[in-house]
């Protein structure tokens, strides 16, 4: 008689690249949440200003801003996913959200707490899996290729081992800060970044080649990363409206209509073709500050507070040089106007600096180019063309490292005749 046949799953299905991207589930929110437990499943909005922190009341309640009352500028840096389902999404102005969802709850931001939390889920992350490469406050990817037991199948289930490893990081992650996280793992960062969202929130999303036709080609060509409004818009405008129909384009007429890079791009990314590797280090181009104000400010009449905000913005801006380790040749500036109008001015200097009182000189000389006779609703300053400080974390010309009273206590005046701030 014959012997029995075991079946064994075919690994071939495992791709020979395992890359990760894990995003934190409406991360900010999801941090308050930890805060404000009793506001779990309620539309919730972050953003706006601290004065609207919640209060308590004598009886030990808590009583919560309503985005009905809020009165100016802001945008919301997230949402919950209750607020989302009424329309209410990050980046849309609060007044505007208010006319959606009156009744939703608004807390300010916290990002000090944002950054802790950050820290703790990449650190639970790397406990697991270490090669990874840092995108942001709430998204790393992961390279899972080289893990121990990634490639095991588990049962029928070739993929199995992978999707083992990755509901470990999800609970590592978990457990670290109480916060949930949506995987997504594919042979390439691009189609990760698409599949973490797929299932969100906490979801995992494992797909392979085979799975491109059926899971990524019926999506809008705007949920490829790098797919922006315009490109958005001029694709339908040529009929072009999901993945697929874009895989099923001629290469041909997309470098007619989009340039020969940016065309070969559009085709190689709709058949989920992406080479680039997990980068675990990087060196930033630029460091920035810019605050958004609460009502249009003009040059003149406001000239005492235009001062005060960009004399601390380009402070912030010299504590991060110092705190990250840098310096810079390149002062930019960032003005936007009434009617959304963006003016940018850069300014190189012969010497690297960190020095605040250098930055806000160098600064104030590109607003001597602008014409300030409008409002101004935006200020930003940048610091380019960067390169490591020899003494990180210290102020460039020597001297111990001061607290921020007394680098704007001790810094030189600015120059008198700058014609604002």
């Amino acid at each position: 008689m014959a012997a029995a046949q075991t079946e064994h799953p075919d690994s071939s299905n495992v791709p020979e690249r395992l890359i990760a991207h894990l995003d934190m589930d409406a991360f900010y929110a999801s941090v308050e949440l930890l805060r404000y437990p009793e506001l779990k499943g309620q539309p919730v909005v972050i953003g706006g200003r601290r004065a609207h922190e919640p209060r308590t009341l004598p009886d030990g309640r808590r009583k919560y801003a309503r985005l009905r009352d809020y009165i100016g500028r802001g945008v919301i840096t997230t949402s919950t996913y209750a607020a989302r389902d009424l329309g209410v999404f990050s980046g849309m102005g609060l007044m505007k959200a208010a006319l959606r969802a009156p009744d939703a709850i608004l807390l300010p931001t916290d990002f000090d707490s944002y950054r802790h939390y950050s820290r703790l889920f990449k650190a639970a992350v790397a406990e697991l899996a270490p090669v990874i490469e840092d995108r942001g406050i709430d998204e790393i990817y992961i390279d899972l290729s080289d893990i121990p037991g990634v490639r095991e199948a588990v049962g029928h289930d070739p993929l199995g081992g992978v999707k083992a490893l990755a509901r470990e990081i999800k609970n590592n992650v978990q457990r670290a800060t109480g916060l949930t996280c949506s995987i997504g793992i594919t042979p390439n960062k691009l189609l990760s970044k698409i599949a973490s969202e797929l299932d969100k929130p906490d979801g995992l999303t494992v797909l392979t080649r085979d799975d491109i036709a059926g899971r990524i080609w019926p999506l809008a060509v705007r949920k490829i990363n790098g797919i922006g409004p315009k490109a958005g818009a001029k694709l339908a405008g040529l009929g072009i409206e999901t993945v697929g129909h874009l895989a099923a384009t001629d290469p041909a007429l997309l470098i007619q209509h989009f340039g020969r890079s940016y065309g070969i791009w559009l085709h190689e990314s709709a058949h989920g073709r992406d080479a680039r590797p997990v980068v675990t280090h990087s060196e930033p181009v630029s460091i920035s500050r810019e605050t958004t104000f609460e009502r249009d400010l003009h040059a003149q009449r406001d000239r005492a507070e235009l001062s005060d905000i960009f004399t601390r913005l380009c402070e912030q801006l010299a504590a991060d040089l110092q705190r990250k380790g840098y310096v810079g040749r390149t002062i930019g500036i960032k003005l936007r106007f009434e009617g959304f109008r963006t003016v940018t001015r850069d300014h190189t200097m012969d010497i690297p600096t960190q020095d605040f009182a250098t930055i806000r000189r160098a600064a104030g000389e590109c607003l001597k180019r602008v014409d300030l006779s409008q409002r101004l609703r935006l200020l930003g300053v940048r610091m380019g063309s960067l390169s490591r400080s020899a003494t990180p974390d210290q102020p460039l010309h020597g001297g111990t490292r001061k607290t921020r009273a007394e680098r704007s206590a001790n810094a030189p005046p600015a120059p008198e005749n700058l014609p604002l701030f």
